[in-house]
């Protein structure tokens, strides 16, 4: 027997046998060998898959009177991810074999790694082994080798605090699902067939976003004029209290020119900015027209052929192993994007970027160090390019001297309220190397940007300014604004912006065009739907991360929290039908009253009674309680109705398991009869009848339509199973029997057959117009057809 250490994906486990010396073997006496997960094997269920049968059509069903959902009822099943059963039969395999299995997974702060080990033990039934925890900052070698030797002894899955806190947080995403049914419903009650789909972080950024875009949108330009200096190296002398005017021609001349007097000169320093995140990252590349799936997909090829990090990660600095790996690298990495290696002087860590803790450290280069950038192209594509110079430059910045500059302070001497600042740089520092605000522009107060300080005189003149435009939303935009609500990581963020921007979605929420943001129609539904709404809260991810710290701690379960998503449910429902309301009335959309619903148990249903629910009204009429009372009981009802072309006829039916496009459904079933009577405006005859049954077709030129009825001729059959009339209108095998309302005796259908023209008199057009014309059997468009020809 050995002890089996459990990574969370390959790579992770090609650095474990690396550490310990293979993939199997024995470190320091201890019989070992590393096993692999895929990231989450599993997954849950449909909902109507996780609860009785009785209960499968009501969680099915995305109508909101099946809303909320009761978590008792959940099981939690889950069911194998796709393309990964031959991952699971091998770690099955693996696992059989081993008397302890270490948990070697990630340690995310969200228990990630822990849930994914655990749903997978759980799955596979490898309860009461012996289990470990393996705690490592990072994938090192020295690092894995610490771990290994001391793992923690584990008690159990629910012993686990992370495995717990990542649970809940999994189980109220999932039970989010409902908040999608319900603006969904939403849509469809206002005439649009739209999925608008919800989340924590799905309707933070189409709120964000639709905000946004309203405050552009509607902004308003109020220009004001202003009493200014501006010295001869253009910096500009300002009071805070000075008036503003509506007119220039307000703006009284009272200032005179003046020297300039310089108050402090102080050295200031800024260290280089943190290390790229994926969203950050992806910001960047949308400006320069890579968009975020496809940084994406490429980052991960890049990944796993080790010329990039983890693209997932949460860390936003790196470990000190991390740091000594990438040492011997620098001057090579440096060589591949042009950077002068003469600029990276500083070597040693830095504090505010180098960090004892973390998992796979912040994003940054790889271990192998390509030749070149055109090989990264040739390799990955321009995305590929510009990932790995951006990286790589975030990367080298951080070894570069500080930003130095010295603030310059002064003001007019005459008139001394009126300050000036001037930023005069001493040493570029990493900002010759990556700088990643380049062309955002200085914040007002930060001062003015001068090679030559401030000037010896100023001259007064008119400013004139306006009220800022609000930014227009853009990737860039709202990853700082959700980085500042700590709503989601920097991988989420993308992987979740990719999701909700892709324009081969069927209902994206967000488009982009060039660097620019905005609400497509599904997100503008949405975001009208969402004021007020607790899935629309910015602050619900911080509620949820309390949750977890406490269920983590053991001060709550995660019953007790989940209780509270049904009333938080209900309350969505009610909050979203008067923003619906309101919705309508702005974009003029109509209200569509969707059919009530009958409930109750159903005696006579397949494998036994169970509790259904169903549509309470058929082809334009409604069901009597009696009626309802009546197929629950299992029994025949008959009924006046009006058919699909307004004409009354007799319904009879039961209730019955009917099927819309491949999707069961219970309903009332109409009773068909079992042999054909009449089709089209035609009564056949009792020879027609045995002749149809028998499975012969039948040909006749005087059925009337009943949407025209007009009369047109075609081939008929009986289909028996379906037991209904199939209509056959001809193929290029041979003539149809009439052609606009005309029909052909056989000897003008023998003739157009053997290809022949034929004179035609009295047919009568689409439009009720009577013409003649000659008539032809021939190909046309690639279908034999009628070809009429004129004079």
């Amino acid at each position: 027997m050995v002890t089996v250490v459990v990574a969370e994906k390959p790579s992770a486990a090609r650095n474990m046998a690396r550490a310990l010396g293979g993939t199997k073997g024995s470190y320091k006496g201890t019989a070992y060998e590393v096993a692999s997960l895929r990231g989450h094997l599993y997954e849950f269920a449909q909902p109507h898959a996780m609860v009785d049968s009785s209960l499968a059509d009501i969680y099915q069903r995305w109508d909101l009177d099946n809303l909320p959902w009761d978590p008792d009822d959940l099981t939690w099943k889950r069911e194998p991810q796709k393309s990964v059963a031959d991952v699971i039969k091998t770690l099955r395999s693996t696992l059989g074999r081993g008397d302890e299995i270490v948990i070697a997974t990630d340690l995310d702060p969200s228990g990630e790694g822990d849930l994914l080990f655990w749903e997978a033990i759980d799955e596979l039934g490898f309860h009461g082994r012996r289990f470990s925890r393996m705690e490592f900052t990072d994938e090192s070698k020295v690092s894995i080798q610490r771990a290994f030797e001391q793992r923690r002894p584990v008690k159990s899955m629910q012993d686990e605090s992370d495995y717990r806190k990542a649970m809940y947080r999994s189980q109220w995403d999932y039970l989010s699902m409902q908040f999608t049914r319900i603006a969904t419903a939403m849509s469809r009650q206002s005439g649009q067939n739209l999925v608008l789909r919800q989340g924590r972080l799905k309707s933070a950024m189409v709120s964000l976003v639709g905000d946004q875009q309203k405050n552009y949108d509607s902004y308003v330009k109020e220009p004001f004029f202003q009493n200014r200096f501006r010295d001869e190296n253009d910096v500009m002398y300002t009071n805070p209290v000075e008036s503003r005017f509506d007119l220039k021609g307000q703006v009284p001349g009272q200032y005179s020119p003046s020297a300039v007097v310089l108050v402090s000169k102080a050295d200031k320093e800024t260290a280089p900015p943190r290390l790229l995140d994926l969203a950050s990252l992806s910001s960047m590349l949308v400006g320069k027209g890579v968009k975020a799936n496809l940084t994406l997909s490429t980052y991960q090829k890049m990944y796993e052929d080790q010329v990039v990090s983890y693209p997932r990660t949460a860390d936003k600095t790196i470990t000190p192993e991390q740091y000594k790996d990438l040492a011997p690298l620098v001057d090579k990495i440096a060589a591949v994007v042009g950077v002068d290696a003469g600029l990276l002087t500083h070597r040693r860590p830095r504090s505010t970027h180098v960090k004892p803790q973390g998992a796979h450290g912040a994003n940054r280069p790889g271990p192998k160090v390509p030749s070149s950038l055109d090989e990264v192209e040739r390799k990955y594509g321009k995305a590929g390019r510009l990932i790995y110079g951006m990286l790589a430059k975030s990367y080298l910045a951080t070894l570069a001297e500080d930003y130095l500059y010295e603030q310059q302070k002064g003001h007019v001497e005459k008139y001394p309220d009126f300050v000036g600042i001037a930023n005069v740089p001493k040493s570029s520092g990493w900002r010759a190397v990556f700088d990643p605000d380049i062309g955002d522009g200085p914040a007002e107060d930060d001062g003015h940007e001068s090679g030559k300080g401030l000037g010896r005189n100023a001259e007064p003149f008119i400013f004139e300014g306006a009220n800022k435009r609000p930014e227009h939303p853009t990737m860039k935009w709202l990853m700082k604004q959700l980085e500042q609500r700590d709503v989601g990581t920097g991988a989420t963020r993308t992987s979740t912006y990719s999701e909700v921007t892709n324009d081969r979605a069927r209902y994206p929420l967000l488009t982009e065009k060039g660097r620019k943001l905005r609400l497509a129609q599904a997100g503008e539904m949405s975001w009208r739907l969402l004021p007020g709404t607790r899935i629309g809260a910015l602050g619900l991810t911080e509620k949820v991360y309390a949750d977890m710290r406490d269920i983590a701690a053991g001060r709550a379960t995660a019953e007790e929290r989940l209780a509270v998503v049904a009333d938080w449910v209900r309350e969505d429902i009610a909050t979203m039908a008067r923003n619906a309301a309101s919705m309508r009335a702005e974009l003029g959309l109509k209200e569509r009253v969707g059919a009530a619903r009958a409930e109750g148990v159903w005696q006579d249903a397949p494998g036994g009674p169970k509790r259904v629910a169903f549509k309470k009204l058929w082809s334009g009429r409604a069901f009597s309680d009696d009626e309802v009372a009546k197929l629950l009981a299992g029994e025949t009802i008959s009924f006046e109705a009006m058919s699909t072309e307004g004409k009354p006829f007799t319904a009879t039916g039961a209730l019955g398991v009917g099927d819309y496009k491949g999707r069961k459904f219970v309903g009332f079933q109409l009773k068909v009869p079992d042999r054909p009577t009449k089709w089209s405006g035609r009564t056949f005859t009792p020879t027609e009848v045995t002749a149809l049954l028998a499975g012969q077709a039948l040909e006749s030129a005087d059925f009337v339509s009943a949407r025209t009825g007009k009369t047109f001729g075609c081939r008929v059959s009986w289909d028996a199973k379906a037991k209904k009339i199939v209509p056959d209108f001809g193929s290029d095998a041979e003539p149809p029997q009439s052609w606009c309302q005309v029909t052909f005796t056989d000897a003008q259908r023998k003739d157009l057959a053997a290809g022949k023209i034929i004179e035609g008199t009295g047919f009568v057009s689409a439009q009720g117009k009577t013409f003649d014309a000659r008539i032809s059997w021939k190909t046309e468009g690639g279908k034999k057809r009628i070809v009429p020809t004129f004079g």
